[in-house]
């Protein structure tokens, strides 16, 4: 078995908006994947249908086996700290300091009593601190949050994903407000712990230039559905077109 299966997804908004038809694939761990797309494609929706963020209406989503639709909160609860998730805003708490941050990667490791307290053991923290290593943000580690730049805040959101320890890190459009220098600095240091550790990693990506580079498969959405799955090499126009040109050309 796959450690990511997922089954004729589909999601139904309230509204009506039926951001995902029929979304079938499959993944294994090590895996470095960028799901390309235009706006509105799907793309973070299914993002959050694979980490439980969102309510699928059909299909089955399965992490590691678990039916992440039938997860009880506890179920949800272990699900998360099998997935890492990277945000485009970074989401870190600007006040605390970046070692903190990535302390909050060993939450779901920690015991509730010490999390309560913001106590964290010297086992955790020498894992956030090797994650920090590994991004090349130790220098940075008693610095708050909002005292460092873009590219190194986003530094640190991949090593808080890093420091769970997860079997997956999610990446949600990683480098949209980053320059291309710093796009592919921070793409590299996903792609290397990917291979290191042998995460699967699935990437919302709109430089196309980058996930060429990088990735080992892309798969592209267009209105709720894949349009192209496959390595790199096999990206042609005509794969572009069917991705970015839907409404010019027959699907």
């Amino acid at each position: 078995m796959s450690l990511l299966e997922i089954e004729n997804l589909r999601l139904v908004y309230a509204n009506g908006h039926e951001a995902l038809k029929s979304i079938s694939f499959k993944a294994d761990a090590g895996e470095i994947i960028a799901i390309i797309g235009r706006s509105g494609a799907g793309k973070s929706t299914l993002l959050r249908c694979i980490n439980g963020l969102e309510t699928i209406t059909s299909g089955k989503v399965r992490v590691d086996s678990d039916d992440v639709a039938q997860l009880t909160n506890e179920g949800v609860r272990q699900l998360r700290r099998k997935v890492g998730f990277v945000w485009q805003e970074y989401n870190l708490v600007e006040r605390l300091s970046v070692l903190t941050n990535v302390l909050t990667g060993r939450l779901g490791h920690n015991a509730e009593r010490n999390n309560v307290l913001g106590y964290f053991d010297r086992g955790h923290r020498q894992i956030a601190v090797r994650s920090l290593e590994r991004v090349n943000m130790l220098h940075r580690a008693n610095y708050r949050a909002d005292r460092i730049s873009g590219g190194e805040k986003q530094r640190v959101s991949i090593a808080r994903a890093i420091s769970q320890e997860p079997k997956i890190i999610l990446a949600d459009e990683p480098v949209a407000s980053l320059d291309p220098t710093l796009s592919a600095q921070i793409i590299g240091d996903l792609a290397a712990v990917a291979r290191e550790d042998k995460v699967l990693t699935i990437i919302n990506i709109h430089q196309i230039d980058l996930a060429l580079q990088y990735v080992d498969r892309l798969i592209g959405l267009a209105q709720g559905v894949i349009v192209f799955d496959g390595p790199p090499t096999q990206f042609n126009q005509a794969a572009h077109d069917r991705i970015y040109n839907f409404d010019r050309v027959h699907i």
